[in-house]
């Protein structure tokens, strides 16, 4: 069973978050050893620094003990009834902190009997050498005391001393003990640390190979839908992608091998449209240019059968029909030549623009009078040349055939360079054009005189717009009536031919 693409992406979100909650569990168990290693090492100091503390307070007594002895001074045995008072509370609370069954416990309970044997020691003394200062305020020291061999055979001493020794060993015990919590304890941050690197690796790891997987699969796939769909554009549009997954994508990829199906069969059926339009528009032309023809002859020879003997107006009427006939075998020439704009593949070639205009104004016997002005500086162009020849030969024609005084008109050329295209400019002084008609003149069959004032057929800015777009330009007219005209149009530098559109408005023909 294959698995959808959503399904592969949701259970690799599922397993990356699961990886990560195992590296979240790892650590937070990883820390607690951590933390019950930091606590001990903490609690080691702590007993150790009470230790510490509970023999100062121990010494301190024995100080305040001998002192009065010595100074008969009631105020040195303070020090003394403090510690007294503090001192089998703090052993008691420091037992509490160490596990019962251990040896530290046994050294601090002995402790405890070795200072209770030498407190029972030091009241007994006390007691005495109050009772003797009662009786003999001059009493020095130990003199006279009942047991005052206890303290001349050292009894006191060596009970303290013995205290000191298990104080001293329970120190230099809890101190070792303490190096090994340490060593644990980095022994602990250090595995942590290395497990914890190891498993975060090891689940981005994991991670990037899924992901990586996914998105080769995903590359893969979408770049052969990309492949197609340039291969289509390429004009191939026979081309299919094979797709097995049966998942989301799949239905893309049916998707695309339906549309180029349906491509295939469009452009197969519009070829062959074409090509019954061709021979068509072919067959149309030959059949409807040799009946004119036929008219126009015909006229000729009425005439001349008629001689000199011909009425004015029969003259005039025969002239209107052959004026008519050449209007109509023009207007055949002129659709062909629109139907072909873009039909024909023609080369592209160095055009050298200012070379190209220049044969132009000589092949087309301008008025006398009438200048046209070339400017400074023109491109050489790679391009097709008789599609440019066409557009400046359709404007430079207009712009002296409708001009309203030829032997004072006057036309410039401009063009500009910009990044990708140039952009050119004939701008002429004739009468100028109407803004409601800026957009009207650009299509089919629409002129602006009269046709029996102007012969004028109105294919041929039809032409020049259609031969502009394909180019991939642009062309617009700027002007006011009575204040001449300037038809702006651009031409790229690299070809960026447009698809030819589906239908030209056509106006209806003017009788």
């Amino acid at each position: 069973m294959k698995l959808k693409l959503s399904t592969k992406l949701f259970a690799g979100f599922l397993a990356i978050s699961a990886l990560f909650a195992g590296v979240v569990f790892l650590n937070y168990q990883l820390s607690r050893a951590v933390l019950r290693n930091s606590q001990r090492v903490a609690n080691s100091q702590r007993i150790t620094n009470e230790a510490t503390s509970l023999l100062r307070n121990i010494i301190d007594m024995e100080a305040g003990f001998r002192g009065y002895l010595l100074l008969n001074n009631e105020v040195l045995l303070t020090p003394y009834y403090e510690g007294e008072r503090k001192l089998l509370g703090r052993f008691a609370s420091l037992r509490d902190e160490m596990p019962v069954v251990g040896q530290q416990f046994r050294r601090l309970q002995q402790a405890q009997r070795l200072f209770e044997q030498w407190n029972s020691y030091s009241h007994l003394l006390i007691g005495e050498k109050r009772q003797a200062l009662r009786s003999n305020p001059d009493q020095i020291g130990i003199s006279g005391l009942e047991h005052a061999n206890l303290a001349s055979d050292l009894t006191g001493k060596v009970l303290m001393d013995q205290v000191r020794v298990v104080f001293v060993e329970f120190d230099q015990s809890e101190a070792l003990s303490r190096r090994q919590q340490r060593l644990r304890l980095q022994a602990s941050i250090r595995e942590t640390r290395i497990l914890s690197v190891v498993v975060t690796l090891f689940t981005i790891t994991l991670g990037l190979l899924y992901a990586a997987y996914l998105v080769r699969q995903l590359s893969q796939r979408i770049g052969g839908m990309v492949g197609q769909a340039q291969r289509i554009a390429g004009g191939d549009y026979a081309t299919h992608i094979p797709d097995t997954e049966q998942d989301e994508l799949t239905k893309l990829a049916t998707s695309l091998n339906t549309m180029t199906d349906t491509i295939n069969t469009t452009i197969r059926q519009l070829e062959r449209r074409n090509q019954e339009l061709d021979q068509f528009a072919y067959v149309v032309s030959h059949d409807l240019k040799a009946p004119l023809r036929g008219i126009e002859t015909a006229s000729r020879w009425i005439e001349e059968d008629l001689g000199q003997d011909v009425p004015d107006h029969i003259r005039e009427f025969l002239m209107l029909m052959r004026t008519r006939v050449r209007r109509m075998e023009h207007l055949i020439t002129g659709i062909l030549d629109l139907a072909r704009v873009g039909r024909t593949p023609q080369a592209d070639e160095a055009v050298f623009v200012r070379q190209l205009l220049r044969d132009i104004i000589d092949s087309l016997e301008l008025p006398t009078g009438f200048e046209v002005e070339l400017p400074f500086y023109l491109p050489t162009l790679h391009t097709n040349q008789i599609q440019l020849e066409q557009v400046f030969t359709n404007l430079i024609s207009n712009a002296a055939k409708y001009h309203h005084d030829p032997a004072h008109g006057h036309v410039a050329i401009g063009c500009v360079e910009m990044p990708d295209h140039y952009t050119f400019s004939i701008t002429d002084n004739g009468p100028g054009i109407a803004a409601e008609y800026h957009e009207r003149i650009f299509i089919i069959f629409q002129t602006l005189t009269e046709r029996d004032t102007l012969e004028s057929t109105g294919v041929g800015l039809a032409i020049v717009k259609k031969i502009v777009e394909r180019r991939g330009g642009t062309i617009r007219v700027e002007s006011a009536e009575g204040a001449g005209a300037s038809f702006i149009f651009t031409w790229p530098k690299r070809v960026l031919t447009r698809p030819m559109p589906p239908s030209e408005p056509v106006a209806r023909i003017a009788k």
